[in-house]
């Protein structure tokens, strides 16, 4: 298919050159703000296009599947406005600001019989995949705790988008959405959230910590932060075993089961991309992988956990 690429930030770079390992992918575009880096993008991945404003690469006939990389603060804006011009939709997570932003792209997608997904890229990855059957198969017996943790020190800086609240700005939104999408994956949702952490000057979250918890006393403990290196690594524990994810959890290369390690080769945003690629194809309009149901749900945990923390991004949608 042809895509079309809307940012041409860190993710948008890393993301487009596996676009480019994938048989079959043409990048077709790509827009920015600022149409010199259009320009810049464009000659450094060889693509033909480069526009200075979204809108244009939307009205470009030619671009089929579209790829938002973003601030999260402007997802809910762009994704409509591609859905609108009947391009199909990967975009990057968290996948909005609010649950009532995530429903409307979702009711969106529906209306116009197009294709949209979360770029969480996690649930596409192979180990992940294969530590998903172990627990399903019980091999490490009934779980009982997982623990998830991805965070890094950050120099506070109001203009930089991880602290700007209007450029969807926060741990939670940009680095636990990670721990949170993992424990959703392997747990479901939770019947109990609790949250403790801090806030910035600006309005959003430094870090936090979450409990979820599960019938039977099943729990997940998960931390985020911008203002610790608190790490990224994840463990699951059973009643018969256990399961260690190395570094970095959202991206495993290796993992241990029971004591068994397991690695494979890092491919990326691959996955991730032939998935999209074969779900437009057999005309689906969500992934089995990642549903809209499975996104709201880990929306809809993120949202009440910033309730708790006191972040609301209400004042700073549409």
């Amino acid at each position: 298919m042809k895509w079309g690429v809307i940012a041409t930030g860190g993710i948008a770079q890393t993301v487009t050159a596996d676009m480019l390992k994938v048989e079959g992918v043409t990048v077709l575009a790509v827009s920015s703000r600022d149409v010199t880096r259009a320009q810049a993008f464009a000659e450094r991945f060889g693509i033909e296009r480069a526009y200075g404003d979204y809108r244009e690469l939307l009205a470009d006939p030619e671009v089929e599947v579209v790829y938002v990389a973003t601030p999260h603060g402007q997802h809910h804006e762009v994704t409509l406005a591609a859905l609108d011009a009947g391009k199909h939709v990967l975009c990057e997570k968290a996948f909005a600001l609010t649950v009532a932003q995530a429903e409307e792209m979702i009711a969106k997608a529906e209306e116009k019989n197009l294709f949209l997904m979360e770029a969480m890229w996690t649930r596409f990855n192979p180990l992940i995949r294969k530590v998903h059957e172990a627990i399903r198969n019980g091999e490490i017996g009934e779980v009982r705790s997982l623990r998830a943790t991805f965070g890094f020190a950050l120099g506070f800086d109001p203009d930089h988008r991880l602290w700007a609240k209007e450029a969807g700005g926060g741990a939670l939104l940009d680095l636990g959405v990670y721990p949170v999408a993992l424990a959703h994956m392997l747990l479901g949702v939770p019947q109990e959230i609790r949250a403790w952490g801090g806030k910035a000057s600006s309005d959003v979250d430094s870090d936090a910590g979450l409990l979820l918890g599960y019938p039977g006393g099943v729990h997940a403990l998960l931390s985020c932060s911008l203002v610790a290196n608190i790490g990224c690594t994840a463990d699951i524990v059973g009643t018969s075993g256990r399961i260690d994810l190395a570094e970095p959890m959202f991206n495993a290369t290796k993992a241990t089961i029971n004591g068994v390690e397991h690695t494979i080769e890092d491919e990326g945003y691959t996955h991730q991309i032939r998935a999209v690629e074969e779900c437009i194809a057999a005309g689906l309009t969500e992934s089995p992988s990642i549903t809209w149901q499975n996104t709201l749900e880990v929306m809809r945990t993120l949202e009440e956990a910033l309730n708790q923390l006191g972040v609301s991004y209400a004042d700073t949608v549409k």
